[in-house]
């Protein structure tokens, strides 16, 4: 069954929850939380992102975020890679840190901002052994919580520059300096009795966390966003069943990575622009491995097997390679004749 179509907008505001793989930890220390909010930070500032809250678990974390720009997709994109890539360089491992793609459900401000805000920041307390233990044990937890956002929220901490505070600050009553006590007071209440109405919506499959209209119009977006998108892949599968002369992929690549494009069909075990050209040959020219390795000069079907499986490893570690590969894919289904945009990259074959 095909996955629901992302819902973005601007001014969109998200619950997203990342999870780690087979629900494994993420994070082994607090050099690895750190870093992650760093990676925060930067590209919450890159991509125009308001984040109003965070929760960094053991396993997985929450953001409560509003994207004025429309660019969930690509914000999150660039933060999980940021992150996985480190993650995997500093514990030597490869593959996958995550679960599959990253939950994001569309919040009402209005109605449900406050409420989920709280259920977010007493996530530490809420969980394993520690959601057993006496009230004021949990209070005492939560205010010393040192990697989320409440004790800034709460007055009890710095809160990072990066953390847009008012729109859930404008939520609580009172005057602008008891607002923090008053915020906390509202939390700490959450721990003797639970919000069942919102527990109820966030278990609820629905188009997002709201009410009816609100849902309703979540969905119409949703229905929307997929017409346009019938209509490019409709576009895209008259193109793909075109196969481009092996040559013309050669060209765009060595033109790419600022290479002649003879030398790539010559043997050499470094080169990743071969990759490349193995990998689109593939894709656009319909041909095997086998063919693919006769034609490249790699010998075998198993050379080439070999050197994709190599271009996958340095794709995890190189979010520029793999925007020039998609680049390079892009521009040899639209033709195939112009030059790929972007600086040539040099590399010796």
């Amino acid at each position: 069954m095909a996955r629901r179509l992302r819902v973005e907008y601007e001014g969109a505001i998200y619950h997203v929850t990342i999870r780690g793989v087979e629900r494994r930890r993420i994070f082994d220390d607090d050099a690895d939380r750190e870093r992650f909010l760093k990676r925060l930070g930067e590209a919450v500032e890159e991509y125009g992102v308001r984040l109003y809250l965070y929760c960094l678990m053991s396993n997985h974390v929450h953001l409560l975020l509003e994207t004025p720009q429309a660019n969930l997709s690509a914000f999150m994109q660039k933060l999980q890679t940021a992150y996985t890539v480190y993650y995997n360089l500093r514990h030597r491992r490869a593959g996958h840190l995550t679960q599959g793609r990253f939950a994001a459900r569309p919040v009402d401000g209005d109605s449900y901002l406050l409420k989920l805000s709280r259920y977010i920041h007493l996530n530490p307390v809420c969980v394993g052994g520690v959601a057993g233990r006496p009230v004021n044990e949990r209070v005492k937890r939560l205010g010393e919580y040192r990697w989320s956002s409440y004790r800034g929220y709460a007055g009890l901490g710095q809160q990072p520059g990066f953390v847009c505070e008012g729109p859930v600050l404008s939520h609580v009553a009172g005057a602008e300096n008891d607002r923090r006590r008053a915020y906390r007071r509202f939390v700490e209440a959450g721990l003797a009795q639970k919000d069942d109405e919102l527990l109820e919506v966030l278990k609820g499959g629905g188009w997002g966390v709201g009410e009816k209209d609100f849902q309703d119009r979540i969905r119409d977006i949703h229905a929307d966003m997929a017409g346009k998108r019938k209509r490019i892949e409709d576009v895209s599968y008259r193109r793909a069943g075109r196969l481009y002369e092996p040559k013309v992929i050669l060209k765009a690549v060595a033109g790419s990575f600022g290479v002649e494009a003879g030398s790539l069909r010559q043997r050499s075990y470094n080169c990743v622009a071969r990759g490349v050209v193995a990998y689109l040959l593939g894709k656009h020219a319909g041909m095997n491995q086998r063919d693919i390795g006769a034609w490249l000069g790699m010998g075998t079907g198993a050379a080439v097997s070999a050197q994709l499986k190599r271009l996958r490893v340095l794709e995890e570690r190189d979010t520029e390679l793999v925007s020039r590969i998609a680049g390079l894919s892009a521009e040899i289904a639209g033709g195939g004749e112009h030059a790929v945009r972007g600086k040539a990259r040099r590399q010796e074959c």
